[in-house]
C-alpha cells in the first residue's frame, strides 16, 4: 500500500544528532515540543516523532503528582530514560524522562510516521495502513515492541536510538487528550498537517506555559 504523502523528505536533509543524556534537563514542555521530528527506533524499527504530551510533577494529570511510587520511580528519573507504564490494562506507552533527578517530568510519545520495519510494525499491529501503526501512545507501544521490561532503560543505549531532527519543524500546540483532572495546558504538541497523528490539532501553534 503507498504510504500517504509527508513532508518529511524537505526537512530532513541534515544528518541527525543523536541525544545526549543533559539534552533532557529542560522543562517536559520544552523537550516535547523539540522532539517533534526527531527519529526513534527500537531495534531497528520506527520513524519520526509527530505528536508528544508533556507532564509535570505540579501537574494534577501527571503520574508523578502525588510523589514517588514503585509505578512511576522510573519518571523521577535521572532523565533520558523510558519510563513504560500500562494504559487500560491493555497497552503499554513510552515516555521520556526529563528534568533533573528526582522531579518528575516526562514526554509521552503520541505518534510516530513510521519510516523502518513496516513490515515487523503490521506483523505486530495486524494491519497494513501505515497511519494506523503508530497514531497513538498504545500503538506506538505495540509497533515498536514496547514492553515493561524495557522501563528505565537509557534512551541512549541499545535497544533504542534516539537523534535530534531538524529545528524547522512546524509544529502546532493543544490541549492534551482525555485529561480531566485539571484545567487543562496546551502541552500537546504535533507535527502540522501530519497524517500521522492520533488526532488532528484543532489549534494554532503558540507558546506553551509552565503550572
Amino acid at each position: 500500500m503507498p504510504q500517504p504523502s509527508s513532508p518529511l523528505s524537505s526537512l530532513l536533509s541534515s544528518p541527525p544528532r543523536p541525544i545526549q543524556p543533559e539534552d533532557f534537563a529542560a522543562d517536559a514542555w520544552e523537550i516535547a515540543r523539540r522532539l517533534i521530528g526527531a527519529t526513534f527506533l527500537v531495534d531497528g524499527v520506527g520513524g519520526v516523532i509527530v505528536e508528544t504530551e508533556a507532564y509535570d510533577q505540579g501537574d494534577p494529570a501527571s503520574h508523578t503528582f502525588t510523589g514517588p511510587s514503585p509505578r512511576n520511580a522510573a519518571m523521577f528519573g535521572p532523565p533520558a530514560r523510558a519510563y513504560v507504564y500500562r494504559s487500560y490494562g491493555i497497552h503499554w506507552c513510552l515516555n521520556f524522562v526529563c528534568r533533573e533527578q528526582g522531579h518528575g517530568a516526562g514526554v509521552l510519545i503520541r505518534a510516530i510516521e513510521p519510516t523502518q520495519g513496516l513490515e515487523r510494525m503490521r506483523e505486530r499491529r495486524g494491519l497494513e495502513d501505515p497511519r494506523l501503526l503508530c497514531s497513538g501512545p498504545g500503538r506506538v507501544g505495540q509497533a515498536l515492541g514496547i514492553t515493561h521490561g524495557m522501563n528505565g532503560w537509557r534512551l541512549d543505549e541499545p535497544p533504542f536510538a534516539l537523534s535530534w531532527g531538524p529545528p524547522d519543524v512546524p509544529v502546532a500546540t493543544g490541549p492534551r487528550i482525555g485529561i480531566s483532572k485539571a484545567v487543562d495546558v496546551p502541552w500537546r504538541f504535533g507535527w502540522a498537517g501530519s497524517k500521522f497523528l492520533s488526532r488532528a490539532m484543532q489549534l494554532p501553534a503558540r507558546a506553551a506555559k509552565a503550572f
